[in-house]
């Protein structure tokens, strides 16, 4: 774990690092290129050659898509309590995505002419679930369940198999109760290049939705154009900024939480309270030999980690607004003044009693956040983003004439008179 106070010799150069622009590093770009252009140029036959290569499934045309029978079996298989918690989830996925969904409008402009909105949901998208560490069971929830809501039709999930080239079983009945009408049994950069590329077997979609490794987030960027895509949403962040009424246990077991996503998760906890900063350093101590994952864990708190003491508890909101983590939990004395101050976090959770764990589960906003510093230009996964958005004009004679004048001046001003020719020539009718 890197820890520093404020009066430490490394502390001001460690905090403008915080300041993040993500940028791939050239060997993860050079690769995901190479993966998009044979996917491109071979389709399937790139698409099976790379799941052997990266996961160790042969694959055929055959058994690249989830089969019905497998999504019976998965149901077959899965426990009680399985189902009653992905039912309860998409609940609240559900109500919370109808809230946001965008409603057409209509209205007259100061000329007369009706000017709107109509809102649609795309035809095709595609959810990604990474399936490699663990079976991101909440992930396909948070992605398919919110496309279902908007409406959408065709909703293909991308999820890589295992070596006897199986999905796990929750996993597909959570993709089945979510709403997907087809799943691949692939993952990586790979997938993301069938779903907006389309090979023989794939159908490319209109949109791609959902987290990834780096290199699926790299593909996810060299893709924009070919394909709509959501946000960049990479490796799990935490960042915890409290004052000393934090309790050390809780933000101990946040952080350990958000750690064991992965090797390259970022965690960090930052405090204007020196007391508070060793006993939450006691807590991680006792709570990690707890916990299934050590390894993983280990890795992160190592490179992954770190823990501030800052002057201010000013000092601890522009370092995270500067930092801009996918997740944010806020524990001050005085809420009300300084969340308002919050302004670049993925999701914010608010106090000692809001683990993040039951934002990523149960609460009901998509847990499908900006990470590596995206949340200054990001927001998160959101329902009306599987909408597609189409303006409305329609003008009447009287609506014509009185935008003749300004119609002609801007079509002198740009050269373009067959423009104001083509608005005049109504009125000679």
């Amino acid at each position: 774990m890197k820890i520093l106070s404020y009066n430490d010799p490394g502390y001001p150069s460690f905090v403008r690092k915080l300041n993040r622009r993500a940028i791939p590093e050239h060997g993860v770009r050079d690769l995901v290129a190479q993966i998009i252009s044979e996917v491109a140029e071979k389709g399937d036959q790139a698409l099976f050659a790379y799941t052997k290569r990266f996961d160790n499934a042969v694959l055929t045309p055959k058994s690249l898509f989830v089969s019905e029978a497998e999504f019976a079996a998965a149901e077959e298989s899965v426990s009680a309590e399985t189902k009653e918690a992905v039912a309860r989830s998409l609940a609240n996925i559900t109500a919370f995505a109808k809230k946001s969904l965008r409603k057409d409008w209509s209205a007259k402009n100061a000329e007369g002419a009706v000017v709107g909105e109509r809102f649609t949901p795309f035809e095709r998208v595609g959810v990604y679930v990474p399936g490699g560490k663990a079976p991101l069971v909440s992930t396909a929830l948070m992605t398919a369940g919110f496309a279902k809501a908007a409406g959408v039709p065709q909703i293909v999930a991308a999820t890589p198999c295992g070596p006897d080239g199986k999905v796990n079983s929750a996993l597909l009945y959570a993709l089945k109760a979510a709403g997907v009408t087809e799943a691949i049994k692939v993952g990586g950069a790979q997938a993301i290049a069938a779903l907006a590329l389309g090979t023989k077997s794939v159908k490319p979609v209109d949109r791609i939705f959902g987290p990834g490794n780096t290199f699926v987030v790299e593909a996810k960027r060299q893709l924009i154009g070919a394909v709509s895509i959501d946000l960049l949403p990479g490796p799990s962040e935490i960042l915890i900024v409290s004052d000393k009424t934090g309790d050390a246990d809780f933000i101990a077991s946040d952080l350990l939480a958000q750690a064991e996503h992965g090797g390259d998760s970022v965690v960090g906890f930052v405090t204007d309270s020196k007391a508070l900063l060793g006993k939450v350093i006691k807590a991680i101590d006792r709570q990690l030999p707890t916990l299934s994952r050590p390894k993983i864990i280990k890795e992160v708190l190592k490179n992954g980690t770190f823990l501030l003491h800052v002057k201010s508890f000013a000092d601890a909101v522009e370092i995270s607004n500067a930092f801009a983590p996918e997740h944010v939990s806020l524990i001050v004395a005085d809420e009300d003044k300084w969340l308002p101050q919050i302004k670049t976090a993925g999701a914010i959770y608010l106090g000692n009693d809001s683990p993040v764990a039951v934002g990523d589960f149960l609460a009901g906003p998509s847990h499908t956040l900006p990470t590596g510093g995206g949340g200054r230009s990001f927001s998160g996964l959101r329902a009306d983003q599987f909408q597609r958005r189409t303006s409305i004009v329609k003008l009447d004679k009287k609506s014509v004439r009185k935008s003749l004048a300004v119609v002609e001046e801007f079509a002198r001003i740009e050269g373009l008179d067959a423009h104001g020719r083509s608005t005049a020539i109504r009125l000679e009718k």
